[in-house]
Parts: structure tokens; C-alpha cells; sequence
């Protein structure tokens, strides 16, 4: 009844993984969370469905479902707690997968005590591995892994999975297809849509990338506009992370001040 008065409707799994259910909240079931997101999605293709055939059919959580995960309590990675989230977006069609630090808030000895909150970074680089996988193209294996289950603190995910991927790159802007573009540090995907259409009248150049948004202080490391552009550079991994943090107006300066942005 509440789906047909709600945009969206919310069933949150609380904690990322079974086992940290069953540590915390003995007394719950994995069940008691995953029967009722199952009854919202299928009402949701229901009401959907007849609508097409009855249009007076009302609407039922319009805006889907969503659900919400505690991070930080039961010492879940950034890989198990993704891995979870990829899981509820493929099998219950949710909408959005919020995540919320751990705040110690008693002393029952029963709960968690991490000696201070979970870091609002943390949730920030979370929510920007989730958009990446829901808008930029990337599968959570291509993020995270068993040799990096965690996130980097100093530089966003798309930086991170660029730097380990070295290949791939430089990124011809001119040639280059939408997924790749979308890959390329500093470029988001509005700036993609503009290399598109704007590279169809012109060979696109630096100057043209800055007017339309490019963050040229991590891109220039990726890419060039055209074959004779690229001056071969002795430049490792941890050579361009390091320019990058260095950089006079990176969005990674003083971010251990809790200086928190999105990432083109």
C-alpha cells in the first residue's frame, strides 16, 4: 500500500555482508531484508506491465527502490561492501545504494568501538566507485579486486584504476570512442558528450578541452589531440600520482583536511 503513495520505497540491508549481520544483529535474518526488496521489485514490473494494457493503473514507487548499508562497523573492505551493492543493483533493479559511515554513539561492549567515526572520505570515494559503475561503464572487478580491496584515500577510483592501467593510454581525444573517453581522468561524462559533437567540425586541441571543462591537471597525463603530441615521458604510477597531488590547483590538495569533491 505504501508503494502506491511513495515515489520511492527503501528496504536497507543494514550491514554489507551475512556474517557481519550475524555478529551485530544475531536476532536478524539475511531473509527478513531480501524477501520484502523482492516483493517491491516485483510489484514494481506488476504495476508497470498492467499499466501498459490499463492506463488508469496507478503508479507504484515511481522513482524504484533503494536500500542503505552501514560501513565500518564489522570491518568490511571497499571490495566486499561494492561487491554487495553490484549484487542489489543487478538482482533487485534498485535505484540508488547509500552508504553510511559507522558513528560510535554507546558503550555497550556488545558494539563496535573504533576509537573514532568512520571517515566521510571513505563514503565519498564509495559513492564515486558507485557512479562509475552506474554512469562511466566500469565493472567492479576492473576497481576493486583481491590485490586492491580497498580504495585509495588520496585520489578518486577513476584516477586509481588509470594509474594501475597505464596501457591503455595515451587516449587519443580525437579518435577515441565515448567508453574510453569516460575512462580518462579529469574528463566527465558532460565534457565526453562535448568532445563528441565538437570533433565533428574540428580536430579538437588543448585550448578546446579547457573551455569545455576538462580538468587538464590530470588529464594531460592520459591523453593527446593528435599523433605527434605525445613526448614520450619517463613517468611511472606513482611519478604522476605525485604531480597530480602536487598540483597548485588539484581537487586532491588538502584532502586530508576533509576538503571532499566529485570527480570529473
Amino acid at each position: 500500500e505504501a508503494g502506491l503513495y511513495a515515489d520511492r520505497l527503501s528496504v536497507n540491508i543494514e550491514i554489507p555482508t551475512i556474517s557481519g549481520l550475524k555478529l551485530l544483529a544475531p536476532d536478524k535474518k539475511h531473509e527478513d531484508f531480501i524477501k520484502p526488496m523482492q516483493k517491491v521489485k516485483d510489484e514494481i514490473i506488476r504495476y508497470k506491465e498492467e499499466k501498459k494494457i490499463i492506463k488508469s493503473t496507478s503508479k507504484y514507487a515511481p522513482a524504484g527502490q533503494s536500500t542503505q548499508m552501514i560501513i565500518g562497523a564489522t570491518g568490511e573492505s571497499d571490495k566486499d561492501i561494492m561487491y554487495s551493492a553490484t549484487h542489489f543493483y543487478k538482482n533487485f533493479k534498485m535505484k540508488r545504494v547509500y552508504y553510511s559511515g559507522y558513528v560510535p554513539i554507546s558503550s555497550d561492549s556488545r558494539l563496535p568501538s573504533l576509537g573514532s567515526e568512520v571517515p566521510m572520505l571513505r563514503e565519498n570515494r564509495l559513492y564515486q566507485t558507485d557512479w562509475l559503475l552506474r554512469f562511466y561503464g566500469f565493472s567492479v572487478n576492473e576497481i576493486l579486486d583481491v590485490n586492491n580491496p580497498n580504495l585509495d584515500m588520496d585520489i578518486d577510483p577513476k584516477l586509481m584504476w588509470a594509474l594501475r592501467n597505464l596501457n591503455h593510454f595515451p587516449i587519443d581525444i580525437n579518435k577515441a570512442d565515448a567508453r574510453m573517453l569516460a575512462r580518462i581522468p579529469g574528463i566527465g561524462m558532460g565534457s565526453v558528450h562535448k568532445i563528441i559533437s565538437g570533433r565533428k567540425y574540428r580536430n579538437l586541441n588543448w585550448e578546446h578541452l579547457k573551455k569545455m571543462g576538462v580538468a587538464l591537471n590530470r588529464a594531460q597525463y592520459f591523453i593527446i589531440c593528435n599523433s605527434n603530441d605525445w613526448e614520450r615521458r619517463d613517468l611511472d604510477a606513482n611519478k604522476i600520482k605525485g604531480m597530480i597531488l602536487q598540483s597548485q590547483h588539484s581537487k586532491y590538495k588538502n584532502i586530508h583536511n576533509n576538503q571532499l569533491s566529485l570527480f570529473n
